[in-house]
């Protein structure tokens, strides 16, 4: 009885150890899933729709990630307990959530080159129409102030931007007060344009897309990885205690 019992203690502990990596990938993903949602927000608030997909797929891997976790402790306790049921259950549901997993690396991958050719006009005409000017009160004023900010630029690609916008009809003034290296400034009219940042926010804001981009897929492939170990060996121990 103790020869033919070993195989699957050691197959168990074996088991439960690359559960024990699941349910970690899975937290990966939740964390993933948070920066990919907060970040995408912003992203879709500037770029527009656009970038969108980053907001989806950030929300699909807190999805997954939290699935992950709960699928980690369900396979531990089938492979302690020597439940076939539970076994398959998590298979099925890890096998599901892997192709889930690449699938959603896939589709960042494709959209980004989407980015890169639509978000350019949709994000210049829409900073035209419906910028209104440094501290208004609007969220897509207070986003665009922020990113100028932050990332040290101005308009989408240079202050020339606001020239005949909504902004320059409205306040008279030749750029926003957020476009100025010094905002505190005495000489930071919104007219002197040799003291403020030159260049354009797109370029800028592209490059963080495609770091973010790249680390949902990347990160999406490794859980992947890490995952695929757990689901063949619960796979093994199923077969076995069949």
């Amino acid at each position: 009885m103790a020869e033919i019992h070993t195989p699957y203690s050691s197959l168990k502990k074996l088991l439960s150890l690359l559960n024990g990596f699941v349910a970690v990938s899975g937290i990966i993903l939740v964390g993933l899933g948070i920066g990919g949602k907060c970040g995408g927000a912003s992203l879709t608030n500037v770029l527009g729709l656009s970038s969108a997909y980053l907001l989806h797929v950030g929300n699909l891997c807190l999805v997954m990630g939290c699935i992950t976790v709960l699928l980690g402790c369900a396979g531990w306790y089938g492979a302690t307990k020597e439940s076939r049921g539970t076994l398959l259950f998590c298979i099925l549901s890890m096998v599901i959530v892997l192709i889930m997993e690449v699938t959603a690396a896939t589709v960042v991958l494709l959209f980004f080159p989407i980015v890169q050719d639509v978000a350019l006009e949709h994000t210049f005409v829409t900073l035209r129409k419906n910028y209104r000017g440094y501290n208004k009160p609007d969220d897509y004023s207070t986003q665009w102030n922020l990113v100028m900010e932050k990332l040290k630029c101005c308009g989408v690609n240079n202050y020339t931007d606001f020239s005949g916008s909504s902004f320059e009809m409205t306040t008279g003034h030749t750029y926003p007060r957020g476009c100025c290296k010094s905002i505190g400034s005495v000489s930071c009219d919104e007219r002197n344009v040799n003291i403020i940042h030159q260049k354009g926010c797109f370029h800028k804001l592209l490059k963080i897309t495609k770091t973010q981009s790249f680390t949902l897929s990347g990160s999406s492939l490794g859980a992947a990885v890490i995952q695929l170990p757990g689901i063949l060996a619960t796979l093994l121990l199923f077969i076995k205690l069949g």
